[in-house]
């Protein structure tokens, strides 16, 4: 079944009955903690968001935006809504484009979990990289603007923002694919043969390390906020798996969209295969690598395919957490589910360009 995304993932609902929040104490709390903050306060769910339960606040002032860890048995340092606050006040004070951080809560009677609150950005979100309903002049700017807005965070020296000591930065793709395939494991429900052979090829072939850079981690289109009448990025999301590390990795995870496997179902992530994108607007890829070449002076070309095979394996074993928490009953998305049918072909993408990088 076709659906969508668009529509399926876009606005709000009824918060889940499973991820419910006392309205009345968090809005308590709130005044307490928040300059300005005046209830009456209304609670809604963002319909999109796999991972960390996103809530939009309304009061008769102002809208806010509530991400909490989800509620249950969680893999270890997964959900990390500290981290995700604590780089967004460092990207805000630099005048990148995040919501303005207001107040993180570690008191999970609050909410039931921790939680921060950040100012709501007003704007649109395409869930689909062809950006239906656009036009080719505004895909091209998009594009460009998505392009140099993540070699704009590749440019900043991380202990000159205050995130010198925001994770590890050696080894970053080894520490990696160690750690996602450690949460494979621990969320395993079935047998990929394409899994067990990444596993065992990608510690030996690990692309070079770039410098030492913020990584945002799940850098794509569908995790930004652009302006409502200018190709301009108000805001870019989701900054759950963000830490220190190699900015090639996290370049080269943002082109996966030109080469997605296609699902039909919410499962997959939209994919630009199979679109003409000389038509729409949308630059090929090797265009797309060479302006950001040109903006950080990083190159992943001489190691894209190994480089893109990590990248493959990572998000396969990233879904099969969401799969893992369907099975544990604390997964936030209706169409958490449906994952399980893209790990597969996500782990056979991933072979595909091992063997381009040298794997038999």
């Amino acid at each position: 079944m076709s659906i969508d995304r668009q529509q399926a993932f876009s606005g709000t609902k009824d918060v889940a009955e499973a991820l419910r929040i006392d309205a009345a104490r968090l809005e308590t709390y709130l005044a307490q903690h928040v300059k300005g903050f005046k209830g009456p306060l209304s609670v809604k769910q963002f319909k999109g968001g796999q991972s960390n339960p996103t809530y939009f606040l309304q009061t008769p002032a102002h809208n806010y935006v509530l991400r909490r860890k989800p509620p249950g048995k969680l893999l270890p340092s997964a959900h990390a809504v500290e981290r995700e606050y604590r780089v967004i006040r460092a990207l805000h004070a630099q005048g990148y484009p995040v919501a303005e951080p207001l107040v993180l809560c570690d008191d999970a009677s609050v909410a039931g979990t921790p939680f921060y609150l950040m100012a709501h950005v007003d704007g649109r979100v395409f869930w689909e990289p062809q950006m239906a309903g656009s036009n080719p002049v505004e895909r091209t700017a998009v594009y460009d603007a998505m392009n140099a807005t993540l070699a704009k965070l590749h440019s900043y020296d991380p202990a000159a923002i205050g995130l010198g000591d925001f994770g590890k930065a050696e080894n970053y793709v080894a520490r990696q694919v160690e750690r996602w395939s450690k949460q494979y494991r621990a969320s395993q429900t079935e047998t990929i043969d394409e899994m067990e052979r990444l596993m065992e090829w990608l510690p030996a072939h690990i692309p070079p390390a770039g410098p030492a850079r913020l990584v945002h981690g799940d850098y794509r289109l569908d995790n930004m906020i652009l302006g409502h009448d200018a190709p301009e990025i108000l805001a870019v999301l989701d900054w759950e798996l963000s830490t220190l590390g190699d900015p090639l990795a996290d370049f080269s995870y943002h082109l996966m969209a030109w080469h997605m496997p296609h699902s039909e179902s919410a499962a997959g992530t939209a994919t630009l295969v199979g679109h003409d994108l000389s038509a729409l607007g949308i630059p090929a890829m090797k265009d797309y690598v060479e302006a950001y070449v040109a903006r950080t002076g990083l190159d992943p070309r001489p190691h894209l395919p190994a480089y893109l095979a990590y990248n493959f394996f990572r998000i396969a074993a990233i879904l099969q957490g969401i799969i893992g928490r369907v099975r544990d009953g604390t997964a936030t998305s209706e169409f958490a589910p449906a994952k399980a049918e893209m790990i597969r072909p996500l782990a056979v993408k991933a072979w595909e360009f091992a063997r381009e990088a040298g794997a038999r």
